[in-house]
């Protein structure tokens, strides 16, 4: 199977969850999403919410594809960016740190690692662009209220500890949990990145510049 790993658009929006695509839990306030929700369209929120970020801060979300197929996202940004984010009993979100808010993969293609592999497409993005860390409010009692409207926005915690997060601040429902970046990427990712460093640098006439044979010299007697 083919795995491809794309930042979050505008046009990949489109392929979120239909539940994903209009939710609004994270992007707005508890009061302006009710209401935004009771008007009806809570996607056009969600849009002018991704595209704003786009604009003022940059990339806030991967999916993964499996065989052209969307198998999972994640998305994140700047407690700033994140009203919700003052909502929790462990907040506030640490200030050297990006919010990693909700996580997903399709259950057809559990237990392959995409988890894992979006995971590490933040921390990449997250550290070419100088941020410390990651930190997410997990939750420690996922599945077990089926009438939770909220239980879909929230990933497990145990899904955060099983990719490397760790506890900061505790707590029986929502505990924070912080990925450090320096030790988020293998080795094989920090090669990657520093290869894609290199080849950055080069400008295309030194990639395509094709080698010269060194010109004969001639002998002396």
């Amino acid at each position: 199977m083919s795995r491809r790993l794309v930042s979050l658009t505008l046009d990949t929006l489109e392929d979120l969850p239909r539940s994903c695509r209009r939710c609004v839990y994270w992007e707005l306030d508890p009061v302006s999403a009710e209401r935004a929700c009771a008007a009806g369209d809570p996607g056009l929120e969600k849009e002018a919410w991704v595209s704003q970020t786009l604009l003022e801060w940059g990339s806030c979300g991967k999916l993964v594809y499996v065989d052209g197929m969307p198998a999972g996202y994640v998305m994140y940004a700047p407690p700033a960016y994140v009203p919700r984010s003052m909502a929790f009993p462990t907040s506030p979100v640490s200030a050297d740190a990006a919010l990693l808010t909700t996580a997903h993969v399709v259950p057809a293609f559990a237990d392959g690692g995409l988890g894992r592999m979006l995971v590490q497409g933040v921390a990449r993005d997250l550290t070419k662009r100088g941020i410390k860390a990651i930190e997410a409010f997990g939750d420690a009692k996922f599945g077990d209220d089926a009438d939770d409207p909220n239980r879909a926005c929230l990933a497990p915690a145990d899904f955060f500890l099983s990719v490397g997060f760790k506890t900061v601040r505790p707590h029986p429902r929502y505990p924070r949990l912080r990925l450090e970046l320096r030790t988020a990427l293998s080795w094989k990712s920090d090669v990657e990145y520093a290869l894609e460093k290199l080849l950055g640098s080069m400008s295309p006439e030194t990639l395509l510049r094709p080698v010269r044979p060194a010109p004969a010299t001639r002998s002396t007697s």
